[in-house]
């Protein structure tokens, strides 16, 4: 379980992320979603500590992440499909990160399969397509079978058959028990898998509610898209008139 409980950040003068509070519950999928600059990444990098909260906190699991003895059973991140040395290969690159963790190099072996990158094992990450990259920044995640998951983007680059695998992966993932909590722009693949869904603007919480609940609220063929819509109207950044002039 993740709560982030009254949680702001502030960059020098800017109030990146205001007064923000939300819960990802055990056996669900919570989606966090936003326009561009609404602090979704900020807040997932809050709660893997790699940003200091200005104010509020963050529990995992009903601890502090700073607490924890065995992190890597605890929470799994994965946060940027570029954050690995492209000389290493998919091997290496998960034998440090279990090394770090305290776990052995069989852990890695079964990751790899079920992400699908145990046939290119051995490749340099640096010959990877983003799709792959996105795959191993998954099963880093996975390293430790954590009881918490924390991805951002996680479909970015996937292909068709990736994108059906990923939906597989995470509703496997949330009926084993583990919480979700996945940043993305993609509503069909929210509506197909998401529990919950809290949506962001400008830093604040606009809408914390059921998936099913902000399909009820929206109306005609792409529900949840016409809620989506009507609650971040006032918060997109870069707002365009498509065709029409």
């Amino acid at each position: 379980m993740i709560s982030v409980r009254d949680v702001s950040k502030r960059f020098g003068e800017k109030l990146a992320v205001d007064d923000v509070t939300f819960e990802a519950e055990q056996g669900s999928i919570t989606y966090l979603l936003g326009p561009n600059g609404a602090g979704k990444t900020t807040v997932m990098r809050m709660i893997a500590g790699l940003t200091r909260t200005s104010s509020g906190t963050i529990s995992v699991n009903g601890s502090g992440l700073r607490d924890f003895r065995d992190t890597i059973s605890e929470i799994g991140f994965s946060l940027g499909a570029f954050a690995r040395n492209p000389g290493h290969t998919a091997e290496q690159h998960l034998r440090w990160q279990a090394r770090l963790g305290g776990l052995t190099t069989s852990d890695i072996g079964p990751v790899l399969y079920r992400v699908g990158l145990d046939q290119v094992a051995k490749r340099p990450v640096g010959k990877f397509s983003y799709g792959m990259l996105q795959r191993l920044g998954i099963a880093s995640a996975l390293l430790g079978d954590p009881k918490t998951l924390v991805l951002d983007e996680p479909a970015n680059g996937l292909d068709i058959e990736g994108i059906i695998w990923l939906r597989e992966l995470l509703l496997g993932l949330a009926a084993e028990g583990k919480c979700l909590l996945v940043a993305s722009h993609n509503l069909t693949e929210v509506e197909i898998t998401g529990t919950r869904v809290v949506i962001m603007g400008k830093g604040k919480v606009l809408s914390d509610t059921s998936k099913d609940e902000l399909v009820t609220a929206g109306s005609g063929p792409r529900p949840l898209e016409s809620a989506y819509v009507a609650i971040t109207k006032d918060s997109v950044e870069y707002a365009a008139t498509g065709g029409t002039r």
